[in-house]
């Protein structure tokens, strides 16, 4: 299996955008229903559980639909994949403009993580699934990872620049490792949702940030 071209360009935002056009809109609105009730159902009734079928009969919409807007049922997951990168994105417009920290900024990032903090761990579960059993999907979500990282690390570097994180390390090299990080607590979380998705991520923020602070001495130099 292979993303094609024009496959790709639609899945290349961070979420579903709706055109002008009354036909875009309506293609627009039925992708959505599709990408609604597939994440759904995944959450539901799990992953490998959910067929094409499943998905279009709670879209209310033809089985051959689907495939007008998405090649198998693991690429809805490379289109949810692009809105995390829309969350950095948004991140990193912040911390330019903030006359705060910028610490702050990668705390409620971090805190927020995966987009949303009451996600489905039955959603997780399912990204991780499609993301194990699916080479181009994995390849699909892994670029995603890397523009992510890339723009973490630019949030990083300003935190850097004003004395806050630590300077031995490269920002790309701390974005990675903080990725990482978040990247197992989210697994973690999903396999047993003891707590909320946020009261766990500050948990982990609270002890990552030891390692990422700057020594006491070093701020402000």
């Amino acid at each position: 299996m292979k993303l094609n071209a024009p496959y790709a360009s639609r899945i290349s935002g961070p979420g579903i955008a709706l055109p002008a056009g009354r036909r875009e809109r309506h293609r627009a609105e039925i992708r959505q229903r599709l990408f609604d009730e597939a994440l759904r159902l995944f959450a539901q009734k799990g992953y490998f559980e959910t067929t094409v079928e499943d998905i279009t009969e709670a879209a209310d919409v033809g089985k051959g639909t689907f495939f007008n807007y998405f090649p198998t049922k693991e690429h809805i997951l490379a289109v949810y994949g692009g809105k995390r990168v829309a969350v950095v994105e948004r991140a990193l417009d912040q911390a330019r403009a903030t006359k705060g920290p910028v610490i702050d900024v990668l705390k409620e990032l971090a805190s927020n993580a995966v987009g949303q903090s009451n996600q489905n761990p039955g959603v997780i579960r399912a990204i991780y699934a499609a993301h194990a059993s699916c080479a181009p999907v994995r390849l699909e979500l892994q670029k995603r990872l890397q523009v992510s990282r890339r723009l973490l690390a630019k949030i990083i570097a300003l935190a850097q620049k004003r004395g806050e994180i630590r300077r031995d390390l490269t920002p790309l090299e701390l974005a990675r490792v903080t990725q990482i990080v978040f990247m197992g607590m989210t697994m973690s979380w999903s396999m047993n949702p003891d707590s909320s998705l946020r009261k766990s991520s500050e948990s982990v923020w609270n002890l990552l940030l030891f390692g990422l602070c700057a020594p006491k001495e070093a701020k402000g130099s």
